[in-house]
């Protein structure tokens, strides 16, 4: 039996998009977690993990955030296939190598098989690169991985009786590396499969940056010198610190800057649109658009439906 777990913040948001989700991709047998969560999702994400371990039958934990859609049609028979190596202790559908933090996406991501969808800007879907493998780049592909995207983490059995997240990190980030990393030091593997999903999410890729912050430093003290490339880097870590800093400030800088060409674009097109609008030939050609607007006006005004009568009317007017 395949067991699905997912902590709940924002009903409305489980509603919307893990939900029906769930229901696409669970069996008749399958054991849904799903429970309102006012702490941490490490908390959240062990109290599943720990019912799920009293189940008997268990084949794979599925944890899914509440604004992530499972898509994928034969998402269980795909579990089953990938964990029929017992060497697999963790799956994802979004995983990375070359990771030394928990910035895991600047390292070399090697699948990504998921649709990011967004609410700002008229909202809008943006397809990771391997969501079509007719068109994914020649380094696309699947197996082993440093560490995985943590919206869609499935669980072998092993992981679910042995680990557990780290809930000295803090309330949400950096979760899903530490996880993988605790799998890979016991000896199991942290790869990557074909599962199709749609991750809900904001463009905003990190909405509490003192939060993120934090995890990032506690993951690299935890793991520095215990998994090789993890919190490593040129030089010493006073080194290393002083640079972070000196790469901040610049950022800053480039910001800046930014904001000011910007600014600087901005003005050129007003004075641009400006002096089309005192041109002779935009004052010439005034009457014509004024009378052009008019057409359009009188032609939306023509296909306008008509309402029909209010009931108890006599002859089209309005009771008295």
């Amino acid at each position: 039996m395949i067991a699905f777990g997912t902590a709940i913040t924002k009903p409305d948001v489980f509603r919307a998009c893990a939900e029906p989700g769930l229901r696409r991709a669970t069996e008749e047998d399958s054991q849904i977690f799903a429970s309102e969560s006012s702490g941490s999702l490490f908390s959240a994400y062990n109290a599943i993990i720990d019912k799920a371990a009293a189940l008997d039958d268990l084949e794979a934990l599925v944890l899914v955030h509440q604004d992530a859609e499972i898509v994928d049609p034969d998402f269980c028979a795909k579990v089953r296939d990938v964990l029929s190596d017992p060497e697999v202790g963790v799956v994802g559908c979004v995983g990375a190598v070359g990771v030394r933090s928990i910035a895991w996406w600047e390292g070399s991501v090697t699948l990504a098989s998921f649709i990011h969808r967004y609410g700002e800007h008229g909202g809008g879907d943006l397809p990771a690169f391997s969501w079509a493998w007719d068109e994914a780049p020649p380094y696309a592909r699947l197996g082993e991985v440093d560490t995985l995207d943590g919206f869609l983490l499935v669980l072998s059995p092993w992981t679910v009786e042995n680990i557990r997240f780290d809930e000295s990190l803090g309330q949400l980030h950096g979760y899903d590396l530490d996880f993988c990393l605790q799998v890979r030091a016991a000896g199991r593997r942290v790869v990557t499969a074909d599962f199709r999903a749609i991750h809900n999410h904001s463009l905003t890729l990190v909405s509490d940056t003192e939060g993120w912050i934090d995890a990032h430093i506690k993951v690299a003290k935890k793991w520095d010198g215990r998994i090789p490339g993890i919190g490593a880097g040129a030089g010493t870590w006073r080194q290393r610190a002083l640079r972070a800093e000196a790469e901040r400030d610049a950022a800053r800088v480039v910001g800046y800057s930014n904001s000011l060409e910007t600014h600087a674009r901005v003005a050129e097109l007003e004075r641009a649109i400006e002096a089309a609008r005192e041109s002779i030939s935009w004052r010439m050609t005034a009457p014509l658009r004024t009378l052009n607007k008019s057409r359009r006006a009188a032609g939306r005004r023509a296909r306008r439906p008509v309402a029909p009568p209010l009931a108890g009317t006599h002859g089209g007017s309005r009771p008295q």
